[in-house]
């Protein structure tokens, strides 16, 4: 890597002055920090199981695990995304890789659900602090005639860096527990954090920079409180004061956001940029897309390690076809966009994801990889072919004096959509299954009758454990299990396919075909 580079890089964001051999050093760093922020996401999920059983999580414990870092992330992009235009891009970013890092080993030595979630949401304020520099650093060192497929490369590893996540956290826990999990979370943060020093420049754009403390403290209060609500909904009961008190907080909240940011001289998100057919179309389908792959991957992993009995490395390896056919079309897609309209393209990308969701939904008990399979092929292409447009267009939309808006804006409905996909299609997922369950077998521990209540892939384990010292019962009980869980996971992939369905109405009636950057950033 080059040292000189951040010499011979200027702060501002108007200039280009890279060589071709340093703008693919930003990308390739650019791109490492992203898969260490994505792959935080989808890396635990193969850990639940061990994590349920280690530290007693339930459920829901379970879900905030996972979703805490989620939510965090989500709701902290804008302020943060605003304050790194502002203060410098890089700046932020190894604040962040630091703040990631040391929640990463803090998390390595908890042995309490509790202080783990806490660990995960303060994980979540890093990756806030890194991930809108990731994109709009690629963009200030990419001129035009290069930046779609630089954006398809990021937008690539965007979508495959959760599948990457969750092969290396396998083969970790083939080797070791869980804690590996977050020590190598760490290590990715610090390689990160030196490759930044040493390559990326310090990019910013302080005039059109608008830190809004009013209408960020709403944005988040909105964002978490209504995730909250839909992850506590399906276990306390949609009428719970807490959960009817967590939803009117929220609607309360992204209302009170709106009329904010239109009444501000400053907005920190100007929503009338939404008002832009191919912004608001790109911000649309990028949400969408994540609601449903990062549900998919709550699910799927224990699919794939309850009902197959896959091992975590073994379950991780079953998602790869996935990993390695997004990469290579991502990059492709936005020549595929340019020739045939970015609007049927991206269309086309959530039609194939969902005829994959309708294939997982019609798996059942005797259902075994191969029917799995096709599902996964097709929303794995589904998802490269619609990811990198979505993110092309949203940049593409604005000048580049507001890529940092863009940039975070195309990170906030991502992982808000990707934190609502685990806690809508996981809630439906666990729904599904206590709605299945028959009656319990007498005998039965009441810490085991616990597990069974508690989770689906608890449920599965005991049922797997127990089975065979109940006799006749217990084969039934067992084939129970099976089947309520199965009736959940269906009912979490219908969720999945109806919502990438109507994504594919709404951008085929609101995305125009071609999106051309604006006339100061074709030079």
């Amino acid at each position: 890597m080059s040292s000189s580079l951040t010499a011979t890089l200027p702060t501002t964001i108007h200039t280009q002055t890279a060589t071709a051999r340093q703008r693919k050093q930003v990308l390739a760093i650019m791109c490492l920090a992203l898969v260490t922020v994505v792959s935080n996401v989808s890396m635990l999920n193969v850990a639940l199981r061990d994590l349920g059983l280690d530290l007693g999580a339930t459920a829901t414990q379970q879900h905030w695990i996972v979703d805490s870092y989620a939510v965090a992330f989500a709701a902290l992009l804008l302020p943060f995304g605003a304050m790194g235009d502002k203060f410098g891009r890089r700046t932020l970013m190894l604040v962040g890789m630091v703040v990631m890092g040391a929640a990463s080993g803090a998390a390595a030595s908890l042995n309490d659900p509790q202080l783990l979630i806490v660990a995960r949401v303060v994980a979540g304020v890093g990756a806030a602090l890194i991930m809108p520099g990731t994109l709009s650093s690629i963009t200030h060192v990419f001129p035009a005639e290069e930046r779609g497929k630089a954006v398809g490369t990021w937008a690539g590893f965007a979508s495959s860096g959760a599948v990457l996540g969750l092969l290396l956290a396998g083969a970790l826990l083939e080797v070791s527990s869980w804690p590996a999990i977050f020590w190598a979370s760490g290590g990715l943060a610090a390689i990160s954090f030196l490759g930044t020093i040493a390559v990326v420049p310090n990019s910013k754009d302080p005039e059109h920079a608008n830190v809004d403390p009013v209408g960020s403290a709403l944005s988040v209060t909105g964002i978490a409180a209504l995730v909250f609500g839909i992850i506590e909904g399906p276990v306390e009961g949609w009428t719970n004061a807490k959960v009817v008190s967590a939803l009117v907080v929220a609607l309360v909240g992204l209302i009170g956001f709106v009329i904010w940011e239109l009444r501000s001289d400053h907005p920190v998100l100007d929503v009338r940029l939404f008002r832009n057919r191919a912004f608001g179309a790109g911000s649309l389908s990028i949400g969408i897309q994540f609601f449903a792959a990062f549900g998919f991957f709550y699910v799927s992993i224990q699919y794939l390690q309850g009902l197959l009995g896959y091992s975590p490395l073994r379950s991780a390896a079953g998602l790869m076809p996935m990993g390695l056919i997004i990469p290579p079309l991502s990059a492709a897609a936005p020549g595929i966009a340019r020739r045939f309209g970015l609007k049927l393209v991206n269309a086309a990308g959530l039609a194939s994801m969902s005829a994959g969701f309708l294939v997982f939904a019609t798996l059942d008990r005797n259902s075994g990889y191969f029917s799995f399979l096709p599902g996964l092929m097709l929303f794995g292409a589904g998802m490269a072919l619609s990811t990198a447009p979505a993110s092309e267009s949203i940049v593409n939309s604005l000048p580049k004096s507001k890529h940092g808006v863009a940039s975070a804006v195309n990170d906030t409905t991502r992982e808000l959509g990707g934190a609502l996909g685990i806690a809508v299609i996981g809630s439906a997922f666990t729904a599904g299954y206590k709605s299945g369950l028959a009656p319990i077998p007498t005998g039965m521990p009441a810490q085991l009758r616990e597990a069974v209540l508690s989770s689906p892939i608890a449920g599965v384990k005991v049922a797997a454990e127990a089975s065979p010292r109940l006799g006749e019962a217990g084969v039934g009980f067992a084939l129970n299990i099976q089947d309520s869980f199965m009736n959940g996971f269906s009912r979490g992939m219908l969720i999945g396919a109806g919502a990438l369905a109507v994504g594919v109405v709404l951008v085929l009636w609101r995305s125009p075909k071609f999106v051309t950057p604006p006339a100061n950033d074709l030079a």
